[in-house]
């Protein structure tokens, strides 16, 4: 009798290339994943960020060329030897495919496979998404196990405009009304581009990025050489399987804005964006423009959340987003166990440095503000004595 299923561990680039249409296949038949799971984004990171005899795919087939499941993994030796997702820090969601029509079957298999691939190094899973696939790989997974919390995610629903608008306090809601005017009134337009449109956009998404933030701290990746060939090599075939779309947004003849949205079936996100500061000095609200884009994305597609993906930075906080915490699942055999006691005890450390240096800040912050309370007393002070010299 012929097994349900075959497993295999992918390890040629070539052969990950030769992996598209059947990934494709996987890709559409689970709910939960993400485009950052896509094959044109993995593969198109592999080939801008991956090192040479590090790719595991962890590859379950069910017959031929159908895939059951795949967890696109990556050997790294540092800081401890561990599988570690493919798309690294410019990904913001990690997780595993699953063939929903069979998930019991795809759990079990890949479970299974991931155990043997393991060998002496530890599987570490970082920015899961609640509810994610590998979520289901971690429940049954055997051996020792840790779950951690890794970034936080703000998340919105999926919902056009005036909904996201209605759900604020009435005086923020007519600011916000205000602004949408206001883009009107300056003449703001929107244009999704098309297919063959996409790489040129992207090259001016990122020089304007690259603009608007000249002389302010930066994500320098973002300026990188690399992180643009990967852009316009991925972004291309997303936008033509309906997995991402990319916005410009003009003012008289001239582009002023472009937007990069990601699109799955569950959700869809805000990746990147690059705004000329002239929308600044018109006093248009660039955040409330892109929200107002990113939304209409959503209007007609059964799509539960609108994410603004990771960073909690305050701009996002004016929507009344909703916090999800990505975890960070840690996964070990038995003979690797101490590997997770040493994974653990260094994200127990590195939140321990970051506590210490918030409030090293905080105090340095209040020193200084203390400084110039007691500059200002003295300067009024002899102001005062000044004022009563003949």
């Amino acid at each position: 009798m012929k097994p349900a299923y075959t497993t295999e561990v992918v390890t040629d680039e070539q052969d990950f290339a030769a992996l598209a249409p059947a990934w494709a296949r996987l890709y559409r038949r689970c709910a939960t994943a993400t485009p950052f799971q896509s094959h044109a984004w993995l593969h198109s990171w592999w080939l801008s960020y991956g090192g040479r005899g590090r790719l595991r795919l962890v590859v379950v087939r069910s017959g031929g060329d159908d895939l059951l499941a795949v967890a696109p993994l990556m050997a790294v030796r540092r800081p401890l030897p561990a599988l570690v997702p493919l798309g690294g820090a410019i990904s913001d969601y990690g997780d595993v495919l699953l063939d929903d029509e069979r998930a019991e079957t795809a759990v079990a298999a890949l479970t299974e496979a991931l155990a043997a691939a393991a060998r002496t190094a530890l599987i570490d899973f970082r920015e899961v998404r609640p509810g994610s696939a590998v979520e289901q790989v971690y429940e049954r997974w055997s051996g020792p196990r840790r779950r951690v919390s890794d970034s936080v995610c703000l998340e919105l629903p999926a919902v056009p405009m005036d909904e996201l608008v209605a759900r604020l306090p009435s005086a923020k809601a007519q600011r916000v009304r205000a602004k949408l005017r206001k883009l009107t009134a300056l003449g703001v337009r929107r244009e999704v581009v098309p297919p063959d449109g996409v790489d040129s956009a992207l090259r001016r998404l990122l020089e304007l990025h690259r603009l608007q933030w000249q002389g302010r701290k930066v994500t320098n990746e973002h300026l990188r050489a690399r992180f643009c060939e990967h852009l316009v090599r991925s972004v291309g075939p997303m936008v033509r399987s309906g997995d991402a779309v990319v916005t410009e947004f003009r003012l008289d003849d001239d582009v002023v804005a472009v937007d990069l949205t990601l699109l799955s079936r569950r959700l869809a996100g805000g990746y990147l964006y690059g705004a000329h500061p002239r929308l600044r000095e018109h006093k248009a609200d660039v955040a409330v423009m892109l929200l107002d884009a990113c939304s209409e994305h959503t209007r007609h597609r059964a799509r539960g959340t609108l994410s603004l993906l990771r960073g909690n930075e305050p701009y996002k906080h004016h929507w009344r987003p909703e916090p999800v915490v990505n975890q960070r699942l840690l996964l070990a055999r038995r003979r690797t166990a101490p590997l997770l006691s040493a994974a653990v005890w260094d994200v127990a450390a590195r939140r321990r440095g970051k506590e210490l240096l918030r409030r090293s800040d905080e105090r340095r912050e209040l020193r200084e503000q203390q400084r110039q309370q007691g500059q200002q007393g003295q300067q009024g002070q002899q102001e005062r004595a000044g004022g009563g010299r003949p």
